[in-house]
């Protein structure tokens, strides 16, 4: 399973409806299992974003299609990194020519 950092901004509905931001959260861990993802850890951050979640995904179409899922419901603005481990990158740092 592929690691993914998700990094969230509320949308103007998001904050306006900020009280159900852990509801919302919630929907999320029960959209992902639907496409076979994991959602490791969500955290609300200070800073540039307000919400920071970790996931497992099998691969990158069933991430784009949990993102497309997020932004459609408009709450939440998101930007997805692909995060390698340690052991990931140095199997990555062999291939290099």
């Amino acid at each position: 399973m592929a690691t993914y950092i998700v990094l969230g901004n509320f949308t103007e509905q998001g904050i306006r409806n900020v009280k159900d931001t852990t509801k919302r959260a919630d929907a999320l861990r029960d959209m992902a299992k639907k496409l076979g993802i994991t959602v490791k850890e969500t955290f609300w951050t200070l800073g540039q974003y307000d919400v920071v979640a970790i996931l497992e995904a099998p691969d990158e179409a069933s991430m784009t299609a949990l993102g497309l899922s997020i932004g459609a419901l408009g709450s939440v603005r998101t930007q997805t990194l692909r995060a390698f481990t340690g052991d990931e990158i140095g199997r990555i740092l062999t291939r290099m020519v």
